[in-house]
């Protein structure tokens, strides 16, 4: 039953995801370009991740770092994109009330989470290139230690009460989510109350913690950059850039495609309704199909890591 009755009037008891409300009869074949990117997206994180855990030459801080950011992208494509895959496969579009919160909490968490590894990250290249003496000090095992509490007791602080806010609702009316996940404003405006709070501590709690760390990477960049251009030797600033080339190249695009995604959503009835919810499903899938496999093709260590650990095995 997808909707009770108690003393109180009906309730919601599970909800309906439809995904593409305005495509259900092709939305299906979304899947021929979802299922590959998908494998490939754990294939690539498990992969990397097995070979800092391998590799005795990738047990750096560095790479530790990147098997957080790894970890963090197998998390946020299992959380959604398996649903998606089960909607269009075989019609499985209900999910428990229980189960859509912690969904919505998963996702607004580790996004966010995402952000804040990458910010240290540009933190561990701004003192290896502006101030390479006192790296191995500054960044050591301790260091990321302290940066991955850092990073999840930020994120979990800050976005807990979005979840919560939203299944305080009373949700009494329809329980059909025209999405393709639990996002936050899409099943809160199901309930019959005011959301308006709920809006507020989205924008306010997204917006600060996405906006200081875009920011600050910014900042981090451009003293790298001014860094690289003062050193007299060619060959010194092209291996700092060449190294610091992955990370802003995923920074970028993830921040690129989650401002386009949220541009989108805003434009209301100018933008078609499909269009900002394929962006966010590719969102929790395209930065974790890229992240290994860049950092794969430009990082000579982690390549290296995984061609030693290739012949060891065959």
């Amino acid at each position: 039953m997808v909707l009770s009755l108690n003393n109180t009037g009906t309730q919601v008891t599970e909800f309906l995801i439809i995904c593409f409300p305005g495509m259900q009869d092709t939305q299906h074949w979304l899947s021929v370009v979802l299922a590959p990117l998908l494998v490939l997206a754990l294939g690539a994180n498990f992969v990397l991740l097995f070979a800092i855990w391998q590799v005795t030459s990738l047990h750096k801080p560095m790479y530790y770092l990147l098997a957080i950011l790894s970890l963090l992208d197998v998390i946020l494509c299992l959380t959604v994109i398996p649903k998606v895959l089960l909607i269009f496969w075989f019609n499985m579009k209900s999910i428990s009330f229980s189960g859509c919160f912690l969904q919505m909490f998963i996702m607004n968490t580790f996004l966010p989470m995402e952000s804040s590894t990458f910010l240290v990250m540009a933190y561990d290249r701004y003192v290896a290139i502006c101030h390479p003496l006192h790296y191995p000090s500054v960044i050591s095992e301790q260091f990321v230690i302290h940066a991955a509490i850092f990073i999840v007791l930020r994120n979990f602080l800050a976005t807990l009460p979005i979840p919560v806010l939203a299944a305080r609702l009373n949700y009494c009316a329809s329980n059909v989510i025209e999405n393709c996940i639990c996002a936050n404003i899409s099943v809160a405006k199901l309930s019959c109350g005011n959301i308006f709070l709920n809006k507020l501590y989205q924008f306010v709690s997204i917006w600060c913690l996405l906006g200081s760390d875009l920011v600050l990477i910014l900042l981090s960049y451009c003293f790298i950059l001014r860094a690289v251009i003062r050193q007299p030797s060619g060959g010194a600033a092209t291996k700092a850039m060449s190294t610091c080339g992955s990370h802003l190249i995923l920074i970028l695009f993830f921040y690129t495609l989650l401002l386009v995604f949220i541009f989108t959503n805003k434009k209301g009835k100018k933008v078609p309704s499909e269009v900002p919810i394929l962006l966010n499903v590719l969102h929790h899938l395209i930065p974790p199909a890229l992240n290994p496999i860049v950092y794969g093709v430009r990082t000579k260590e982690i390549k290296q890591g995984i061609i030693k650990l290739l012949r060891y095995h065959y």
